[in-house]
């Protein structure tokens, strides 16, 4: 692990070298706060007095928790440009924690014109949940804060935003599935994750594992998870249940698919995995055989075997968050309804929209000049109105 030349920190005994996700937790503040129990705004001299350090070291473990180990990592990396920063301007560590709202706005200004807003914002967060996890108070003034990223997003180079996302299709796949052998281990593992994202609006990174040695039975899918239902009408679903997620962390979430007709049919893809690799009801759902033993399946062995999938193809490598983006088009393309589609993909806010605003596709039955068209598809499309009381 090294530090890249433009982000090294000056050598502290404050700042070991660790990962970025441990940042927040073994970067220490000069004058850490002598109540591990204080709020972020006060401290009560009064919190240690019946209460022993390992208790006290149990709640600042607590607080770690709050955040996912993404979000950490994340924070971790605003977390080492703010130091960065500080020691570009010779700011004394007293200074730095708890940090001032000059300096706070300071840093922001520096990033302009080379990050996006949302990176600012992340790496701003990072600061404030290192102050609030050793206890320190965050004196920055919030309104002021918004409008300076608003203002530093402005004027984000276009280079430090993503281009809209080509979404995975049906014709896409089906390239991609003639360079894949399904009697490879491997590929039947991979094949099985696909279609089952694509047709399930599942995020990549719920189906697969960060690293080899990182597979957690309480967090990742396993066969044990995977259950049918029928409904009234004798319709089945194949339902996986993901046992913590980003966005749920105690009760996970359900993600759900039927059967399709043709090549790229998932229970065709889950039944030929199953057979190939015969993960166990304790592995992880995807594992397949590597020299005779089972092996989780990673994001990245996910990316590397599709991407060797595409060059055969000679066809664009896409992004992995392409999957769910394809599949919720798909859905809206067969007219289920807008709000079902939302509860589908477990969308909790309105960024649900950007599949309406980037896809003509999806809106062109809406604005046809053929006033039965347009009733047709709103028909589908449009939630029925709760029963009023």
């Amino acid at each position: 692990m090294v530090y890249a030349p433009s982000l090294t920190p000056r050598p502290s005994p404050l700042r070991p070298h660790v990962l970025a996700k441990e940042h927040l937790h073994e970067w220490l503040p000069l004058n850490p706060s002598p109540t591990p129990l204080a709020g972020p705004t006060e401290a009560d001299p009064h919190s240690t007095s019946s209460l022993d350090m390992n208790k006290l070291l149990q709640i600042k473990a607590l607080r770690e928790r709050a955040w996912d180990e993404s979000t950490l990592t994340t924070y971790g990396s605003g977390l080492l440009v703010f130091h960065v920063f500080c020691d570009s301007k010779d700011i004394a560590e007293a200074d730095r924690a708890p940090a001032s709202h000059t300096l706070i706005i300071s840093f922001i200004a520096s990033l302009a014109r080379c990050y996006s807003g949302s990176t600012i914002t992340n790496y701003v967060s990072g600061i404030r949940a290192w102050h609030l996890l050793h206890s320190l108070k965050w004196q920055v003034d919030k309104l002021d804060l918004d409008i300076l990223i608003r203002a530093a997003d402005k004027s984000a180079p276009p280079t430090s935003k993503h281009p809209p996302c080509e979404p995975f299709t049906i014709n896409y796949i089906i390239s991609l599935r003639q360079h894949l052998a399904l009697d490879n281990p491997l590929h039947a593992a991979v094949f099985a994750c696909l279609t089952m994202a694509f047709y399930g609006t599942a995020h990549l990174g719920e189906l697969t594992v960060p690293t080899l040695n990182s597979f957690d039975p309480t967090k990742h899918i396993k066969p044990l998870d995977v259950r049918t239902e029928t409904d009234r009408h004798g319709l089945i679903s194949t339902v996986f249940h993901i046992p913590k997620t980003k966005t749920a962390k105690v009760s996970g979430k359900d993600i759900y698919w039927a059967q399709q007709e043709g090549p790229l049919d998932p229970l065709a893809a889950y039944n030929n995995h199953l057979q190939v690799n015969e993960p166990t009801h304790a592995d992880h759902l995807f594992s397949y055989l590597h020299k005779g033993k089972h092996r989780p399946l990673t994001k990245q062995a996910f990316i590397k075997t599709l991407t060797q999938a595409t060059q055969a193809a000679r066809v664009p490598a896409l992004k992995g968050h392409a999957i769910c983006i394809g599949s919720t088009l798909e859905y809206l393309l067969h007219g289920v309804p807008l709000e079902a589609m939302k509860a589908k993909g477990h969308w909790a806010s309105d960024a649900f929209s950007v599949y309406l605003t980037h896809h003509a596709q999806v809106l062109a039955p809406y604005i046809q000049a053929q006033l039965e068209l347009h009733m047709a598809f709103l028909q589908l499309t449009i939630p029925s109105p709760r029963n009023c009381r």
